[in-house]
């Protein structure tokens, strides 16, 4: 079986066990998940959603958090962890959205990824959610699924990304990375994962050497 194959095997299983490939941060404007998904780093985006909804009813737009001095950014944040990094890059980000980009938030990977706290993991979530574009979004559940199905060999992400795009449709790409989220909670966790439940464990790599043993 090729790689396209699996990856196609792995698409179509996953979307009947998640029809609804949804990111599970809320967001209002584009700014707003791009600060999402900052604030994402090392914490849950259940947190990051109660979070944000205090942050962005204090600060309702761009400039007010471009102007806001960063202690109180600070203390909005404060419970998603590396809080005084977070703070920093959010207030320079909507400083440079707004200098750089009238405040609009741009379209394509190389431009996002000059912007403060924004890495390629972001700037796919935000060519796919925002603008439908083809994106691989590879965070830590990408990392542990992709390698266990037998998609990639790789724990590099910008290397996992690339080797992704070879092998997924660009259009079901960004949906797939969606729905890999939803299955790293639901059954291919990270210990004891629940392969004898899950859908795709007859062509899976890391069930079927689970299974022999």
């Amino acid at each position: 079986m090729t790689k396209k194959e699996l990856a196609q095997l792995s698409i179509d299983a996953l979307k009947k066990l998640y029809p609804d490939a949804v990111c599970s941060l809320e967001a209002e404007k584009p700014y707003e998940l791009l600060m999402a998904t900052r604030l994402s780093a090392q914490c849950t985006d259940a947190r990051v959603n109660i979070v944000t909804e205090v942050l962005f009813k204090k600060f309702p737009t761009l400039e007010s958090i471009a102007d806001a001095d960063v202690t109180e950014i600070e203390q909005c944040i404060k419970s998603c962890g590396l809080y005084k990094t977070k703070a920093r890059d959010l207030k320079n980000m909507a400083n440079e959205l707004i200098e750089r980009y009238n405040g609009v938030v741009p379209d394509t990977i190389e431009e996002l990824i000059t912007l403060s706290g924004v890495g390629r993991k972001t700037a796919n979530l935000i060519v796919g959610d925002v603008y439908g574009k083809p994106s691989v979004v590879v965070d830590t559940h990408c990392i542990r699924i992709t390698n266990r199905i037998g998609l990639v060999n790789e724990t590099d992400p910008v290397k996992i990304e690339f080797a992704l795009k070879k092998i997924l449709p660009p259009e079901q790409s960004g949906d797939f990375c969606h729905r890999i989220v939803h299955h790293g909670r639901a059954l291919c966790t990270a210990r004891s994962p629940k392969c004898a439940d899950c859908p795709l464990n007859s062509f899976c790599k890391y069930a079927k050497a689970q299974s022999k043993s």
